[in-house]
């Protein structure tokens, strides 16, 4: 028997105005560092979200430890976390000063939990930071509500659901502030990058001033002086060249959600009346981007043997996130003690993302379908 082409877990999409986008920024010759992609970027991204101020830089893992230092969060601090969240949401928090407390989620959006953060909370508490999941809404409006009610920050993990929307309004508008990410396999691919989204006019300026070494003068090259230094900060900057991608890629943006969400939609059909088997969907009042396309596998079913099967038909597949973050080496080892999060560990141990890109065709949704059933049904 022929062996089939592989399906990987995601492909970067890509056209020829990508590479007529960077090649202009590079044939310019000149500001690749800080140029007019970037402002193009940032004001594409103000737009679609209907925010005050988008802030591009590095990853979305520095977006998240800007944001944090903006709002002053540092030593002392308790930030809010989920466990069940790459192990960015957590690294950022300690990378500040201040301390994560993994709170869990609940089992429909895989999101934080409102009831166990209100458990949570504590004199200490400088923010919380809840994780939208997989491309689509955790249970934002009731977590914002405690938020204003405790007069605590709340910043959106926002990595996995650009263009996703709750209740009409897109993700990623709804906190003090939120975290974007460009990484590659993300809804607008740019290798690496991401942004801080606010519409607060002072810790947008904070932002500013630590992403560029807190330089508070114009462009470090547009002036022959050295600069006026206001604050601390690091270079997390973005350069002309991603954002010239971030651009082009961004100018489709409603074209690659659309081919995610038909690839969804085939899977989704083809697991309806399976037993044992719960694609991950939107709340009720939200939409989905599937930036990943996660099943559920009832408690009887082998993991294992899926991925197994996966892999011996040529196809990918990958666990996000087992273990989870408070359950890794470095932060049992560093922290004091385990919190009780059995939500978490059970979704953990049973969830597993399938390949999941905008040009993935109905031939290869049927073969992933037909893959994962198989091994289901044995």
């Amino acid at each position: 028997m022929q062996e089939q082409d592989s399906i990987p877990l995601f492909e970067i999409p890509w056209d020829e105005n990508d590479l007529a986008t960077v090649t202009d920024s590079i044939k310019r010759g000149g500001y690749w560092a800080k140029g007019p992609y970037v402002d193009q970027f940032e004001s594409k991204l103000e737009a679609f979200l209907n925010v005050d101020h988008a802030l591009v830089v590095n990853s979305g893992t520095t977006a998240l430890i800007a944001a944090l230092h903006g709002l002053g969060i540092g030593k002392g601090d308790e930030v809010i976390v989920p466990a069940f969240t790459f192990i960015a949401t957590a690294n950022a928090v300690r990378l500040v000063g201040a301390e994560p407390i993994f709170t869990d989620i609940e089992s429909d959006t895989y999101g934080l939990d409102p009831a166990s953060v209100e458990d949570n909370l504590t004199e200490s508490t400088a923010a919380i930071i809840p994780v939208h999941p997989y491309g689509t809404s955790c249970r934002i409006d009731e977590l914002v509500d405690l938020a204003a009610e405790h007069d605590t920050p709340l910043i959106e993990d926002a990595a996995e659901v650009l263009g996703a929307e709750f209740d009409g309004q897109k993700l990623g508008s709804f906190g003090d502030a939120a975290a974007l990410s460009f990484c590659q396999n993300k809804i607008v691919p740019t290798g690496e990058g991401g942004a801080v989204v606010t519409n607060d006019d002072e810790l947008a300026e904070q932002v500013k001033l630590y992403r560029s070494h807190g330089r508070a003068s114009s462009d470090y090259f547009e002036s022959s002086e050295s600069g006026d230094y206001a604050d601390i900060g690091t270079n997390i900057r973005m350069s002309d060249l991603t954002a010239a991608l971030g651009c082009s890629q961004f100018d489709r943006i409603d074209e690659l959600i659309e081919g995610r969400r038909q690839a969804a939609t085939e899977l989704t059909d083809r697991f309806e009346d399976v037993d044992g088997i719960q694609p991950h969907i939107p709340p009720e009042v939200g939409t989905h981007v599937y930036q990943l396309y996660t099943i559920e596998l009832a408690n009887e079913l082998n993991r294992d043997y899926v991925i197994e099967t996966l892999e011996d038909r040529n196809i990918s597949s990958k666990v996000y996130w087992d273990p989870a973050v408070h359950q890794t080496e470095y932060y049992t080892r560093t922290k004091n003690t385990t919190p009780d999060l059995p939500v978490t560990e059970d979704i953990a141990s049973r969830v597993l993302s399938l390949p999941m890109y905008p040009s993935l065709s109905t031939a290869e949704t049927d073969r992933i379908a037909d893959a994962v059933i198989e091994a289901v049904n044995q």
